[in-house]
């Protein structure tokens, strides 16, 4: 999922959990067990709205490693979620970036010094050490580091890469343990990339699918990705499972609260490799969701496509730093009034899973008081059916108390 580059989320239908109720098949009749009549939820299904964890518990530890997603899952996560990356020699590893710089400890390995080097992903212009060029024994070396400042230091370097097979393996110990489905919802990463390079992810991933016997729509697996060209071919290939088109963008103008729109994040890159104009904000408008619902089954906007943020202005037009720390960021903006995007996704059949939400003040709007919970109240209330946390244990706690508010 889309983070600040270091360099510059379906229905659920699968789901035995405690928060998936048998009475939402007869909504608009008597409450399970009551004579009351549920308010049904405003979701694409009417079921509570997934936790998908971003990267795992990356909040709390080394994103993208087998701990990180364990610890999700004792949080309570119904979802986890890597980004899929391929090895030299063709095994799918879970990390954001192919750079390996970015979330490894790989620049403290003397032996892999002469591995350095500069090359482009995506257009964009990247110094360190890629994963192609490592083999999977050479990556399994490798610690993973946390990827934000704020954010616990301590493990870096502890916990080492995985594979998807690794991670589809915990999901389905872990749900024989915890005696619930846990999903996985694999990115397919920079895939026009990995495509160019002679590692195409797509058939290795359907493979790895079929495999775990899940290649079938009520599977406990999503599949996303930001190309459409990747689900395309995921669908044409078999894949049967439920798929997410994501929707970027490159930052907020907190003078007017509109979304800006700069390479690499103004466009899939197959759409730039194919000479496409278009921004991904087509994707948003109702024409660009029916095209997205001939091959996806939901999509999975950055957050500010849904609710913007937007500063004040001070005499001379420049955005007020309202909390005096001397910075200017998402703390010093109101959230806006929301789109209709949700309600558009859901007129052409289309689910939402937004991303990402986290608890640092840095990124919460000064409307929210410092609470990260209120953010996620907001989103839940305005009918998400899933949304991307890198704090699994906030984003379950704010579902609990949307779920009493709604009377579940």
């Amino acid at each position: 999922m889309r983070a600040p580059s270091p360099a510059s989320a379906a229905l659920a239908t699968f789901r035995r959990h405690p928060l998936h109720f048998a009475c939402l098949a007869t909504l608009g009749l008597s409450a399970c067990g009551g004579s009351d009549s549920l308010t049904p939820l405003p979701t694409l299904d009417g079921n509570a709205p997934l936790v998908v964890a971003h990267r795992g518990a990356s909040g709390y530890l080394p994103e993208e490693t087998l701990e990180a997603y364990t610890k999700a899952i004792d949080l309570g996560a119904d979802v986890i979620e890597p980004d899929l990356i391929s090895t030299k020699d063709g095994v799918l590893i879970a990390r954001h970036d192919p750079n390996l710089a970015y979330s490894t400890d790989v620049a403290s390995h003397p032996e892999f010094a002469d591995r350095k080097k500069t090359t482009q992903v995506d257009g964009e212009t990247q110094t360190g050490w890629f994963a192609s060029d490592f083999t999977l024994a050479e990556i399994k070396t490798l610690g993973g580091i946390s990827t934000d400042a704020e954010r616990p230091q301590q493990y870096n370097g502890l916990y080492k890469i995985v594979t998807f097979q690794e991670i589809i393996d915990l999901a389905k110990t872990k749900a024989k343990e915890t005696g619930r489905s846990i999903a996985v919802y694999p990115e397919t990463k920079n895939p026009t990339y990995h495509r160019d390079l002679g590692l195409p992810l797509e058939d290795t991933l359907i493979g790895l699918i079929n495999l775990a016997g899940w290649n079938s729509k009520d599977a406990p697996i999503y599949v996303q990705s930001f190309e459409p060209s990747s689900l395309k071919y995921l669908r044409a290939k078999g894949l049967k499972t439920k798929l997410i088109q994501l929707i970027d963008a490159d930052d907020v103008d907190f003078k007017t609260g509109a979304l800006t729109y700069a390479a690499p994040y103004d466009k899939p890159y197959d759409w730039f490799k194919a000479g496409d104009t278009r921004l991904f904000s087509a994707m948003v408008t109702p024409a660009g969701l029916a095209e997205i619902k001939t091959y996806a089954d939901g999509i999975g906007p950055w957050k500010r496509y849904i609710v913007t943020v937007k500063g004040t202005l001070d005499a001379s037009g420049n955005v007020k730093d309202i909390n005096g720390d001397g910075k200017i960021n998402d703390a010093d903006t109101t959230s806006q009034p929301a789109t209709t995007l949700i309600a558009d996704a859901h007129k052409a059949g289309l689910f939402v899973h937004p991303y990402t939400f986290r608890n640092e003040q840095r990124r919460l709007a000064s409307d929210y008081k410092g609470d990260p919970k209120n953010e996620y109240l907001a989103f839940y209330r305005l009918g998400v059916d899933g949304l991307f946390s890198d704090f699994t244990d906030t984003a379950i706690a704010a579902r609990t108390a949307y779920l009493k508010e709604m009377g579940r």
